[in-house]
């Protein structure tokens, strides 16, 4: 089978129904029999702030994850996950980049360099001009980095992958019969994010985001990027059971603590994260907001002038992809989060 070949089942599998961990994990397999790959970092995000929830990373990266969100969230550097997202171009190398002038980055000075990688494939990866994943792709320190070819090819499959992580994060809601779960959580970090304390309802929360012993990728993120903003920062992510929950990340005092709040989240909280994950344009968002808040078809064709016609339309498409057949049942589905038909 040849690279093209490859490459087409792999978009394939990307919308095979694979909920996230699924996709990163064939993905990447299936990605190495389309182009070289040293080492890989792979995340979803929050698309509201490009805010890593969850990662999948070879070695040797794992273990400077703690720079690499340190670089991306607090320094100045090329590629910025956040900025390819919002540009016309979401795929892009660390050559590229630099023109060619590697040492400009420091992400690659201080963190690939020493590790021994060189040249760096950057992917978001969008779905309806959301961006629900991150891709990094490294090659080993030489002066070759990745062919103008195998950018096109990333390019091709990007939007592919960034639609199956959507379909992916919004499929299998939470199990009921759980038990009486915990209320919000609090961990507290020291100056330079080291773990200080842990509430005993946080350990619990903790242990649905992560491997035990480790701090999610997600609490170091949101804490990592409060500590440039210096403001409240918050992002929502699924636990592994289908939960979501709201992190929010504080400064405590003067003595550079932080405090990370890890609360559960209903589906009526998640707002427009919740349109966003059934795959609703814009336009289909700002009328099934007003069908939620009780608008009847007549007061949403003032409120949004639009046509009746128009606001039927985009109740008909709300109703086909969050797979219901009545506003009640959409009520039902995105308000108390009962699962729908589809």
């Amino acid at each position: 089978m040849g690279v093209g070949d490859r490459l087409e089942v792999l978009i394939q599998r990307c919308d095979a129904g694979l909920d996230a961990d699924q996709l990163r994990s064939e993905a990447l397999a299936r990605l190495r029999g389309v182009l070289t790959v040293d080492a890989a970092f792979f995340a979803t995000v929050d698309p509201a702030t490009v805010l890593f929830t969850s990662v999948l990373v070879d070695e040797p990266l794992g273990a400077v994850t703690s720079q690499f969100i340190a670089n991306e969230f607090g320094q100045d550097d090329v590629n910025k996950f956040a900025v390819l997202a919002g540009g016309p171009e979401p795929v892009q190398t660390l050559a590229q980049a630099t023109r060619g002038d590697w040492r400009s980055s420091p992400r690659y000075v201080e963190v690939m360099r020493p590790l021994g990688l060189g040249d760096e494939l950057r992917a978001a990866l969008m779905s309806n001009g959301r961006c629900w994943g991150v891709l990094c792709l490294h090659r080993e320190d030489a002066d070759a980095g990745f062919s103008e070819h195998e950018i096109q090819l990333v390019r091709r499959l990007a939007p592919h992958l960034g639609e199956g992580l959507r379909r992916g994060l919004g499929k299998n809601p939470a199990t009921t019969g759980q038990g009486e779960q915990p209320g919000p959580g609090v961990v507290v970090l020291d100056a330079a994010l080291r773990v200080e304390s842990v509430s005993v309802e946080a350990e619990y929360w903790l242990d649905e985001l992560g491997a035990p012993g480790e701090l999610p990728v997600a609490v170091r993120s949101v804490a990592a990027r409060m500590h440039v903003d210096r403001a409240t920062t918050r992002l929502k992510v699924r636990t592994r059971r289908g939960e979501w929950l709201g992190l929010q990340a504080s400064k405590l005092g003067e003595n550079g603590q932080t405090a990370v709040v890890i609360e559960p989240v209903t589906p009526a909280q998640l707002g427009s994260l919740l349109l966003d994950l059934h795959g609703l344009t814009p336009a289909q968002q700002r009328v099934t907001e007003l069908l939620l808040r009780g608008y009847s078809t007549r007061q949403i064709v003032e409120r949004l002038c639009l046509s009746p016609h128009t606001v039927q339309e985009h109740v008909r498409a709300s109703f086909d992809k969050v797979g219901v057949g009545s506003r009640r049942e959409l009520v039902t589905v995105l308000l108390r989060g009962s699962a729908s038909r589809g």
